[in-house]
């Protein structure tokens, strides 16, 4: 029997079942059912079982799937998935961005405040007086953060989907801990390397001796799509846009979890937003918060377009917290390209859009809480997991996305102490470091205010299989963002 990955009922049924009782179902009775005729947990890092299940077993599972849809949510009306009932819950939700008030500079600009952030200790610069135009940010602006996504990918490749002490062990090892450059294989013992091996598909490519370019990633591949569906559709695109995109442009086999799950669900006939919800255990993890980049990168200053763009996005996979998760961090994004706010203000402005009560809202509030409480990141890092780990998988968007928001409030925005924070904080190692290097690009606000040892290695060369981007550079996809940026005449 053919093993594929993140698709079969017989692996999803310990997914649902856990997300059933994150999202205040009762699933008890049909776990007692599941248990009872054998069935397994949920497998912890692969998408698939090691053994095939017997035709009755997936049977069972399909059924249980959908007896676990049916059931009742206790959180429904504090997490809702529709746009308006979201806004509905936001008290601070932003104003729209007046009409004519933003202009797109000339190219090589800063716009007021982006002074480069220092590389150590000396936090981001104190923004400048806001200008009136909300001007758009700058090509070099966009490639630093386009770079930046790409180096905090490229840190977080190795590690993935290793346990947290496994990660310190191999950095303490090479002397590179606290986290400062890429990992290397140089001086590990073998011994630690037996018990834990770095991650299979990745090593050859993003260990530092092996860096040559950016290897291809899907945390890349979602933005270079996101750019050609705006250069398709523009800022009006709907949800059917996406997925008639990626049925166009994206291979089934660069799909993992709720995107695999969606995916197949197009496939066989379902229509968004059904294809979010169809037996998706993953419709809450990090798939749709990794797609979110272009929306706040092409909406400076607007946080509400950004997220409002991220929802229509998100939810063809997502559902809930999993489309809060990219609306935060469209919204933040879109603040922090305006150039003129620090980290702390765009983290406020991500949070703006999340339902206050929600599961989300509440873990990214007790990260940066932590975050500004303790001067030893191990510490934050260590109660995150506390508090998360034994409830959420490791590509769950909720500890994941506060571990991002816990890394850049710590680090003050700074480059290297948000990627390496991010990275070496565990779960989702590559998506955390693209999120925390893009926004922390942002604000460095040019490719030559990030470390020359993190950005050389990529040679300004990008790998993929979406459209014709491969071998791409940062500095012609900057460009091409820069293009989907609104260009609006000043008011008189």
């Amino acid at each position: 029997m053919l093993r594929l990955t993140w698709v079969q009922p017989e692996d999803l049924i310990g997914h649902e079942l856990r997300q059933a009782k994150q999202d205040g179902r009762q699933p008890q009775a049909i776990a007692a059912r599941w248990r009872a005729a054998g069935g397994p947990e949920a497998p912890l890092r692969a998408g698939a079982s090691p053994e095939p299940a017997s035709r009755y077993r997936r049977q069972l599972a399909e059924d249980l799937l959908d007896e676990l849809a049916d059931l009742p949510s206790r959180l429904a009306d504090k997490e809702p998935t529709d746009l308006e009932k979201i806004k509905a819950l936001c008290p601070n939700w932003p104003p729209p961005h007046p009409a004519g008030s933003r202009i797109r500079p000339a190219a090589g600009s800063r716009a007021a405040g982006a002074a480069p952030a220092p590389e150590k200790g000396g936090g981001i610069p104190a923004p400048g007086c806001a200008s009136p135009t909300r001007p758009a940010p700058a090509e070099a602006r966009l490639e630093a953060a386009w770079l930046g996504r790409a180096v905090g990918c490229l840190l977080g490749k190795p590690v993935e989907k290793l346990p947290l002490d496994a990660i310190r062990q191999l950095a303490e090892s090479t002397g590179n801990w606290p986290l400062n450059t890429y990992f290397t294989a140089r001086g590990v013992p073998a011994e630690l390397l037996t018990q834990h091996p770095w991650n299979r598909r990745s090593a050859n490519t993003s260990l530092a001796e092996n860096i040559d370019g950016m290897p291809e990633d899907d945390d890349l591949n979602y933005p270079l799509l996101n750019l050609l569906l705006l250069q398709r559709h523009g800022r009006t695109f709907t949800t059917t846009d996406v997925a008639t995109l990626w049925l166009d442009e994206l291979p089934a086999g660069r799909t993992f979890t709720a995107e695999r799950i969606a995916y197949r669900n197009l496939l066989t006939g379902l229509e968004p937003p059904h294809t979010a919800r169809h037996r998706n255990p993953f419709r809450e993890w990090i798939g749709a918060l990794i797609r979110a980049d272009v929306h706040g990168w092409t909406n400076p200053g607007d946080p509400a377009a950004a997220a409002a763009q991220a929802h229509r996005d998100a939810t063809l996979t997502h559902t809930a917290n999993g489309v809060y998760a990219a609306m935060f961090t469209a919204a933040a994004i879109a603040q922090a390209a305006t150039g003129t706010s620090d980290i702390h203000t765009a983290l406020r402005t991500g949070l703006a859009v999340v339902p206050p009560a929600s599961r989300l809202a509440q873990a990214v509030t007790h990260a940066i809480r932590l975050a500004r409480a303790h001067d030893d990141f191990d510490m934050v890092v260590d109660e995150l997991h506390a508090t998360h780990a034994q409830a959420h998988h490791w590509v769950h968007a909720v500890p994941n996305t506060a571990l991002i928001a816990a890394a850049l409030t710590h680090a003050n925005g700074d480059f290297t102490g948000s990627i390496c924070r991010a990275v070496s904080g565990g779960w989702d190692t590559d998506s955390n470091g693209a999120t925390a290097g893009s926004i922390a690009g942002l604000l460095a606000g040019t490719p030559g205010a990030l470390p020359d040892r993190w950005t050389t290695p990529l040679k300004n060369r990008l790998s993929t299989t979406i459209g014709d981007f491969n071998g791409t550079g940062f500095d012609t996809l900057a460009h091409l963002t820069h293009a989907l940026t609104p260009l609006e005449a000043p008011r008189p």
